[in-house]
């Protein structure tokens, strides 16, 4: 891939970006979120056109404009999200078949008993032993994995993009799928690996290409580089975003989590948060931050472990319970799970009290707008009205208004999952100003993000998060962005 550039709405999300893949080796490329290695692995797989460069292929520039045009080329995808390329209600043998099987104009009568033999000796090669006239919908995630390769193998890839594939496996199945791609490399395929979990690029790759913010910075041998040089050059050398931290007294504890757990994605999870502390949890996507946030609340349901406030150990069979303990949750996915888009910004600030408000089943309007304007205030939320629908705000005031409707609780402790997600930097300093301001309150605050930078910015305490566990603890400065990247990417010590 040779200068590839790419625009969204004006906006440049690839500039001048070169990328070369060799027959038989393992490349990997890296950068934090939003670098851009989703939009290149897009245009080199066909789902996105290239504004500007070239895609080469044995020395001749190919015409890569769709999926099917990748495919042509020998491209092929492997995602975390194998079920999107696999049809669940049909059989191994006919997934692993399905071009051709579903080839127009087809070749006369399908002999199932070929296909069968076929299907078990490709994935015999793969060290899969898989019953091939099973369904698919009936397979393990891992299994799943192994028959969309096995497919790839049958229409003769040649260049194979992992997308995070190890993401939701176990180490056991993680170790399997790293033989297959060894056994890929030494059939002469070119593997494109992205992974955040940089022990296993260290060990699977030959090459490595860091991107970020939108341009490659680094392309580099392995053996040539370490886990180090590649954090640096993926976060850059500044730390240039400042973040206003006010100084809240620190008192006692308030929030005690101990050995939470549920199935592989919160494991053994044991932590305490003080009085007026801000403790953030940082880690990459996938390590767990997400459904720890929804434990925590009592959206899901933990297999053990207890979570205690003010020392009382508290229900959590559902949100309600959670609230009822004082703990408040601000989800990631606010318009799905923090408001209610199709209505007021005045409705949505009272949802929690809305029993304070009514009288014989009835809510008060002039109580509701009270409280609604008050908040309003208090936030600096950007609305005409408090009866202006609060799908018409901006993203950072939609998230002020998900903030918001906590502020007339009595509750202790505000888990903010992803806070900033999608807001821009004026909103993401009111929303730190906010975070700062319960704190001075007394209140517990736990920060989930993957932004290190922020975590640095505003929080008391550091707690790195790596595939459902607690890996590292650290003091605000103390801390260094290099430092928890690396055991957010397993490269450090697990505590406990």
């Amino acid at each position: 891939m040779r200068n590839i550039g790419k625009s969204f709405a004006g906006v440049p999300a690839l500039s001048g970006v070169d990328f070369e893949v060799r027959p038989g080796e393992i490349h990997a490329l890296l950068g934090a979120n939003g670098a851009g290695k989703s939009t290149l692995m897009k245009i080199l797989s066909g789902a996105y056109t290239n504004d500007s460069g070239d895609i080469v292929i044995d020395g001749g520039t190919a015409a890569i404009r769709t999926p099917a045009d990748a495919k042509a080329n020998g491209i092929h995808c492997v995602y975390q999200e194998v079920d999107t390329a696999l049809v669940p209600q049909l059989t191994v043998t006919e997934n692993v078949m399905l071009d051709r099987i579903s080839a127009p104009g087809g070749k006369g009568w399908l002999r199932w008993g070929s296909l069968h033999r076929e299907a078990e000796s490709v994935l015999s090669q793969l060290g899969a032993h898989i019953p091939v006239r099973k369904r698919v919908s009936e397979l393990t995630l891992a299994e799943k994995q192994l028959v969309l390769i096995a497919r790839l193998l049958t229409e003769q890839a040649r260049y194979v993009i992992f997308d995070e594939p190890t993401a939701p496996l176990s180490l056991d199945e993680a170790e399997r799928l790293f033989g297959v791609m060894q056994q890929l490399k030494n059939n002469g395929i070119g593997c494109i690996f992205i992974t955040h979990r940089l022990p296993e690029v260290f060990r699977m790759c030959d090459r490595i290409t860091v991107m970020r913010d939108g341009r490659r910075v680094m392309t580099a041998e392995t053996q040539h580089t370490d886990i180090e040089e590649v954090v640096r050059e993926m976060l850059g050398r500044s730390f240039a975003e400042e973040y206003p931290k006010t100084d809240a007294v620190i008192g006692s504890t308030v929030l005690t989590v101990s050995k939470l757990s549920r199935a592989r994605y919160v494991r053994d999870v044991s932590f305490e948060v003080r009085a007026g502390e801000i403790v953030a949890i940082v880690g990459l996507v996938g390590a767990g931050k997400t459904e720890l946030s929804r434990l925590l609340f009592g959206a899901d349901k933990k297999d053990s472990g207890d979570v205690r406030v003010y020392g009382r150990q508290l229900d959590l069979s559902d949100p309600a319970s959670a609230i009822a303990g004082g703990i408040a949750l601000v989800p990631e996915e606010r318009r799905k799970q923090g408001i209610l888009v199709s209505e007021s910004v005045g409705r949505n600030l009272s949802l929690p009290i809305l029993k304070t408000l009514t009288r014989l089943g009835f809510i008060s309007k002039q109580r509701e707008t009270r409280n609604a304007a008050s908040i309003i205030e208090r936030l600096g939320i950007k609305t005409s009205s408090p009866a202006l629908q609060t799908m018409y705000l901006s993203g950072g005031n939609q998230q002020k208004v998900s903030i918001g409707k906590w502020l007339s609780t009595d509750v202790a402790v505000f888990v903010f999952d992803e806070p900033t997600k999608g807001v821009d930097i004026g909103a993401k300093s009111d929303i730190f100003r906010i975070i700062g301001q319960l704190a001075e309150q007394g209140k517990a605050i736990v920060y989930l993000t993957c932004e290190f930078t922020e975590a640095m910015g505003i929080a008391d305490r550091i707690l790195v998060m790596c595939d459902g566990r607690l890996a590292g603890s650290f003091l605000r400065e103390e801390a260094t962005q290099e430092q928890l990247l690396l055991y957010a990417s397993g490269g450090g010590e697990v505590n406990g």
